[in-house]
This record gives C-alpha cells, sequence and structure tokens, in this order.
C-alpha cells in the first residue's frame, strides 16, 4: 500500500507539472498590436487571448499610438479596436470568439494623465454595451492608471493591470486581471544560450507573487524569440509577450 501511494503521489505531481507547460495561443499577448499591418485582427485570426493599444487623449478622442509625434487621422481606438471588436461580437453570438470558451483581454495603456484618460475611455465604452456587458471580453487598463487604492470605484467593466511592487487591499485587487512587469528589472539575458541562476531566482519569485495573488503575469521588454517563449512557457507566465505574432502562435500550436 505504501509503494502504491508513493506512485500515485509521483504521478499527480508530476502531471500538475505537465499541466503547467500546456500552453495555447489563448497565453499570448499582441504587445503594441497597432504597430502590426493589421492592428486587431493578425491577432484575432490567431486566436490570442490579449492583445495591446496605446491611446492617447485629444479632446473627446483617443487616437492609438505608441508617441504623440505618431498619431495620425484614422487610428483610433473605436476604429482599430471597438468596432472591429463589436462585429466579431456580433457575428459569434454574443461571443468574442466563435469557440465560447475563449477569451479576450483588451489591454489599454494610457500613454497621458491615468484619472482623465480612463474616463474618456469610459465615456466612449459606454456606447460599446455589447463589449462592456460581455464576459468573453476584459477592458483591462495599464500605463498611468489612478491611484491603486481607487480601483474598485470604477464601473465593474473595467479591469486593471497590477504592480507588483504595490501592496493591495481585497476590494482593489478583486479588480486586478493580471500583473505585468518590467523584464529587465529582473534579467538582462538576451535570449540566447541558458538563463542564469540569479535571473531565474528573481524572475520564480515575481511569478510566485502573482500567483499567491492569483493573477498571470506578463513579462514586456523581454527576449522575444522561440528560446525565450519556451522559458516562459516552462516557467508557467501566464501571458507570452511578442511583436511577432504568426511566429509565436505557430509556436505555441
Amino acid at each position: 500500500m505504501k509503494i502504491w501511494m508513493f506512485f500515485l503521489c509521483c504521478l499527480i505531481v508530476s502531471g500538475a507539472g505537465a499541466q503547467r507547460g500546456v500552453y495555447t495561443v489563448q497565453q499570448a499577448h499582441s504587445h503594441n498590436d497597432y504597430e502590426q499591418q493589421r492592428p486587431f485582427r493578425l491577432a484575432y485570426e490567431h486566436g490570442f487571448g490579449s492583445i495591446e493599444a496605446d491611446v492617447f487623449l485629444r479632446g473627446d478622442a483617443l487616437p492609438v499610438a505608441h508617441n504623440a509625434g505618431d498619431i495620425a487621422p484614422g487610428r483610433d481606438l473605436k476604429t482599430l479596436y471597438l468596432d472591429p471588436l463589436k462585429a466579431c461580437i456580433r457575428a459569434n453570438n454574443g461571443s468574442v470568439y466563435p469557440d465560447r470558451t475563449r477569451k479576450l483581454i483588451l489591454l489599454i495603456d494610457c500613454k497621458t494623465a491615468g484619472v482623465p484618460t480612463l474616463n474618456g475611455i469610459i465615456r466612449v465604452l459606454r456606447a460599446y454595451p455589447e463589449i462592456t456587458g460581455n464576459k468573453t471580453v476584459r477592458i483591462v487598463i495599464t500605463g498611468n492608471q489612478p491611484n491603486k487604492d481607487s480601483l474598485y470605484n470604477y464601473p465593474a467593466f473595467i479591469w486593471f493591470d497590477g504592480d507588483l511592487t504595490h501592496t493591495y487591499t481585497r476590494k482593489n485587487l478583486a479588480r486586478v486581471a493580471l500583473f505585468s512587469a518590467n523584464f529587465k528589472n529582473y534579467s538582462g539575458w538576451n535570449g540566447s544560450g541558458e538563463l542564469d541562476h540569479t535571473s531565474k531566482t528573481a524572475l520564480e519569485n515575481a511569478i510566485r507573487v502573482a500567483e499567491k495573488a492569483g493573477k498571470p503575469i506578463r513579462f514586456w521588454g523581454a527576449p522575444d524569440n522561440k528560446d525565450a517563449w519556451e522559458m516562459f512557457r516552462k516557467m508557467g507566465v501566464g501571458y507570452i509577450n511578442t511583436d511577432k505574432i504568426a511566429e509565436l502562435a505557430a509556436f505555441l500550436r
């Protein structure tokens, strides 16, 4: 009986480790997606679980760009993301993807002052009940944010990107969808060869903090190649950050 129990425990541990390594395109994040040739569409067609758009507040408009100097007519949050997202939800009878188990995060990076920009985003989103009332979509705010102790005051359809260095109260943590962290704060690894022990420990500690909070984690500013993707997969990172949509999708499949 003791031998049988030993092997059973080994199987359970082995199974848990294997499950952690199972990844699909739902764990892929399209970083600076608006810089792709087909914003939203390319990542969506590959089934990504997270798509990122940087926005500026200009009057009542929310242009999408990485820098203020790159703002161009016709490239705004509504045109590039909200209208196509609404069309997908309608085409799929209320689900963001045809497979109703798949979900999507729209990560909106506020490049201008947090509170006014967020208020502008909320104002625009109220015209999209198909999105704000949809359980397969999460609108997550990153970049410039309001005070981290005030997150619970915002509408239920707004979620937030977490900060690993902040101690959240329970009601504010409940509004955090994921944690994002700058890879370079934990490692100088360039994606070639083996990850050094110090970096591995630092990254694992960050992942553990996020897991303890019950949230997935994403590292930005990280190497973007197969070696890095495999390392993140083995470590159990919640979302793999990429600018290489088709390549990461092929890797995960």
